[in-house]
């Protein structure tokens, strides 16, 4: 699968991050290939007609819509090409979280690396226009590199992320409250790291030298969900994934995930789902989503 690399010198701009109007991405947008990017992305569709398939859900894509998109997400576009009109904010983590001097800040944004909500919002149009000014005064310090342009650029992006953040959580009941600690981040970030190796909680409290109860408490507290549960999503994922973007047999993912036979592997797929990783497999190829 093909994976779209963030090129600074090509996007003409020092940092990596950037704003780019759909104008000089819509080929790339309009293609019908799956395929996936080292970066985050947040689009921002004035006008749109189409549909998105991301994390083994298809979303429909509408006027005033926003999706949210982090690195290695594998997505396929299906857009219209008459009346499309879009604009997409694009930064690789590790220079966000540098940017804020914050190493889990792409983690406390509810929108990334998200497995239980979907990945867009739609939001009033003067709310979108709103934002989008924001992005072309973005645009605009990182062409015109004045001295105090970085800091323009760090409080308009802060400003819109948090923003952004804010009408999620709004829209799916979800608490933005600070958390006390970082252990619910850190658990996040570890398992995007380790997951197909290590899929037991006990490895992930050691690493962060708290108690199985401790991560439960504050992952449950900041996510909604335990951190029994969202390590079983996310292992779910990873199987999900290799079952329809790959060309391993059953075996072959179950020794990758470290699995002690397919047969555990493919009860714990029934269970997790309701459903056998054959009839998966089907539905997805059907355009059946669930």
């Amino acid at each position: 699968m093909k994976t779209v690399k963030f090129h600074k010198s090509e996007c003409g701009v020092e940092m990596l991050l950037n704003v780019l109007h759909g104008d000089v991405l819509s080929e790339r947008y309009l293609e019908r290939d799956s395929y996936n990017t080292d970066f985050f992305e947040i689009l921002l569709f004035k006008t749109a007609k189409g549909s998105l398939i991301l994390n083994q859900q298809k979303i429909n894509i509408s006027d005033n819509t926003i999706v949210f998109i982090s690195p290695f997400q594998k997505r396929q576009w299906t857009l219209e090409k008459e009346g499309l009109d879009f604009t997409v904010l694009v930064f690789q983590e590790n220079f966000l979280n540098d940017f804020f001097s914050d190493k889990f800040f792409t983690y406390r944004l509810l929108y990334f690396y998200q497995l239980n909500y979907r990945l867009n919002i739609t939001i009033e149009s003067d709310e979108l226009q709103k934002a989008l000014d924001q992005l072309m005064e973005i645009k605009a310090e990182l062409v015109s590199g004045r001295k105090d342009s970085i800091h323009i650029i760090r409080s308009l992006t802060y400003y819109l992320l948090l923003k952004f953040n804010r009408v999620y959580a709004e829209k799916n009941n979800l608490s933005i409250e600070r958390a006390e600690n970082n252990y619910a981040y850190q658990f996040k970030q570890l398992l995007e790291i380790n997951i197909r190796d290590k899929q037991r909680i006990d490895y992930y409290a050691d690493v962060l030298n708290v108690s199985r109860i401790t991560i439960n408490t504050c992952v449950k507290k900041q996510l909604n969900v335990t951190a029994t549960e969202l390590l079983k999503q996310r292992l779910m994922f990873e199987i999900k994934n290799d079952l329809i973007h790959s060309a391993k047999t059953i075996a072959e993912i179950a020794y990758d995930l470290h699995f002690s036979e397919p047969g555990h592997m493919m009860r714990f797929f029934k269970t997790q789902t309701g459903i056998t990783s054959s009839t998966f497999i089907s539905d997805y190829q059907k355009g059946i989503f669930s």
